[in-house]
């Protein structure tokens, strides 16, 4: 719902009805997660998609009769039968879509919502999609709650699972009875964490750095290039970055995990080729928490003797083992662009738990069921 919800919030702010259906449960080989959403607007064009083609148009007629109605509605879309045309994902998953009109009288605060997710504020949206005696949106921080889902023993007890699922940064169908017991089912629904988008964090202002920022703003990563040398961190040479930053990469890195806007979905790039800069950088990354993808570029020789220079300067094994050196998967690349695909492929392969191997090789589901 991220990527649509700055239109379905100008729409929204122009007083039109739009119609917004949402993924909330999936299983097998569904191509979208939970919290994917498509939208229709009142001129009939559509943004976003739920299922990347399978059932789209099946989910656009029903949006127009949520529209016209006022009613919401819930759909489930499986493996398609014998007929090839028929509605159905051919790739054999299922998919559950809940479609509602959205505007100013349904949905009171989506203005408020959509300020505090472009500003990057973590917040959690729970959405009734099914059960009588309940109805609305509830808005979930970590700090408080706005909204009502209609029952205030409902208020509450979402409001406090809500916030654990923001906590994961996960996206969930969780079941109460009608005034919020946790036994009952009820009541059904949906909570849509916005969790702010993870980090890609660039060091070194060269041509490479310019192709992992470009490749890494269009995965949905805040990416920020630093570099100590304010003559090439520039906004001309880095367009796609989010914010470029002239200092230090090691005393930046040290004042971001310090502020504790690093977390466990980060990745930085050390990409200095230069041993004053990259040899502090890494140090500072090994001070980060479990989780962050750290990598370095640069040749054998380069690595051989930068793990020395690690060494000389107290970083242990444990530190050593964390470090994707040289960065990259093997894909044969040699542009600057071929090589910033290889960066955030085993970005990709690091956070998903991926193994980077061929597809056709793998006997396994090709969208597991359970992601980070």
């Amino acid at each position: 719902m991220r990527d649509v919800l700055p239109v379905l919030a100008e729409h929204w702010r122009a007083g039109e009805t739009v119609g917004l259906a949402t993924v909330v449960a999936t299983s097998g080989s569904a191509p979208r997660r939970p919290g994917a959403a498509m939208v229709r607007l009142a001129d009939g064009r559509v943004l976003g998609s739920v299922s990347g083609g399978c059932v789209e148009s099946a989910v656009y007629e029903l949006l127009g009769e949520v529209m016209e109605s006022g009613t919401p509605s819930s759909e489930q879309y499986g493996i398609a039968d014998d007929d090839a045309f028929a509605v159905g994902l051919t790739c054999g998953g299922i998919l559950d879509v809940f479609c509602e009109p959205v505007n100013q009288q349904t949905w009171p605060d989506l203005g408020d919502i959509a300020d505090a997710v472009e500003a990057r504020r973590p917040m959690a949206v729970a959405t009734v999609i099914a059960g009588a005696r309940a109805a609305g949106h509830l808005t979930v921080t970590p700090a408080d709650a706005s909204g009502t889902l209609g029952e205030p023993g409902l208020d509450r007890a979402v409001e406090q699972d809500a916030r654990g699922l923001l906590d994961l940064g996960e996206s969930s169908i969780l079941r109460y009875g009608a005034t919020g017991q946790r036994m009952d089912d009820d009541v059904a629904v949906f909570v849509n964490s916005f969790a702010p988008p993870p980090r890609l964090i660039v060091f070194g202002a060269i041509d490479f750095a310019a192709a992992v920022a470009a490749a890494g703003a269009a995965l949905g990563y805040h990416v920020t290039v630093c570099d100590a040398r304010a003559v090439f961190a520039t906004r001309d040479r880095f367009p796609a970055a989010h914010e470029i930053v002239v200092d230090w990469p090691h005393r930046y890195l040290r004042a971001e995990t310090a502020a504790g806007r690093i977390d466990g979905r980060t990745a930085i790039c050390v990409l200095t080729h230069d041993p004053k800069f990259d040899v502090p950088a890494l140090l500072a990354a090994f001070e980060t928490p479990d989780g962050v993808y750290i990598g370095a570029m640069g040749s054998r020789r380069t690595h051989d003797d930068r793990l020395r220079r690690l060494r000389d300067e107290g970083a242990t094994d444990a530190d050593l083992a964390r470090l994707h050196s040289p960065i990259g998967l093997d894909l044969g690349a040699q542009t600057p662009a071929e090589t910033a695909v290889s960066i955030v492929a085993e970005i990709i392969a690091a956070r998903r738990g991926g193994s980077g191997t061929n597809l056709t090789r793998l006997d396994d589901h090709i969208h597991p069921d359970v992601v980070r």
